[in-house]
C-alpha cells in the first residue's frame, strides 16, 4: 500500500532523522531560470548499466560535476564546475552545514525516463553518506520502501524549486525510486550533491 510521505500536519512519517524536506528552497523564478540553463549547457550522456548479464541504456540521461570521480572504477571524467552549479551548491552547503564535494545531475526527458528501485552506494566507505537532492521542473513522485518489507511504502511529490536531504542510515536500510508516469510531457532535472572525499 502506497502511503504519503507526509501527514496531513505536515508531520514527517519517516524518521526525522533519516530526512528533510525543503518544499520551496528555491524562488519560482530562480529554479526556472536554473533549469533553463541547465537543459541546454549540460553535457547530458546517457550511460550503459549491466542487467541480468546484458548491458542496457539507462532510462533517462545523465552528467558528474565535481573535483573527484563519483566513485571507485566510475568511468565517467568528472567536468569542471560551472559557475551556476558551483554557486548552487554554495547555497544548499550553507543551508544544511554540509560540504559537497559533486553532483550527478538527472535528467528525466518525461514520464519515460525513470529509475528503478535502489539505494545510492556510499561515496565515502564504511561513513554515513548525506546526499542533497535539489529538484527542478516537472514534479515526479519519489516513492521509498524499507529494504525487508517492500509492501510498506512512502511517496512524496518533489516540487520544482525542493530540497530533499537524505541522510543517516536512510541508504542502509531504505531504498528510493522514480516510477514512469504516462502524465508527465516534461522534463525534470534532479541534482544530487555528494561527498566523495
Amino acid at each position: 500500500m502506497q502511503q504519503k510521505l507526509f501527514d496531513d500536519s505536515g508531520q514527517l512519517v519517516l524518521p526525522e532523522e533519516l530526512m528533510d524536506y525543503t518544499p520551496d528552497f528555491l524562488e519560482r523564478k530562480d529554479a526556472d531560470e536554473l533549469l533553463r540553463l541547465l537543459l541546454n549547457r549540460v553535457s547530458w550522456q546517457q550511460t550503459k548499466v549491466k542487467m541480468y548479464d546484458k548491458e542496457v541504456l539507462t532510462p533517462r540521461l545523465t552528467a558528474w560535476y565535481g573535483d573527484h570521480p563519483l566513485r571507485a572504477g566510475d568511468q565517467r571524467i568528472p567536468i569542471p564546475w560551472i559557475p551556476e552549479l558551483e554557486a548552487i551548491k554554495q547555497r544548499i552547503e550553507a543551508f544544511t552545514g554540509m560540504v559537497f564535494q559533486g553532483v550527478l545531475l538527472n535528467l528525466y526527458r518525461d514520464g519515460n525516463d525513470s529509475v528503478a528501485w535502489h539505494a545510492d552506494k556510499d561515496t565515502i566507505p564504511g561513513r554515513k553518506t548525506e546526499i542533497a537532492s535539489l529538484s527542478l521542473g516537472a514534479e515526479r513522485n519519489f516513492d521509498f520502501r524499507k529494504k525487508d518489507e517492500h509492501m510498506n511504502r512512502y511517496s512524496i511529490n518533489l516540487q520544482h524549486g525542493s530540497l530533499l536531504l537524505m541522510k543517516g542510515d536512510l541508504q542502509l536500510y531504505w531504498e528510493h525510486r522514480i516510477a514512469k508516469s504516462n502524465a508527465i510531457t516534461s522534463p525534470r532535472i534532479n541534482l544530487t550533491f555528494r561527498k566523495v572525499m
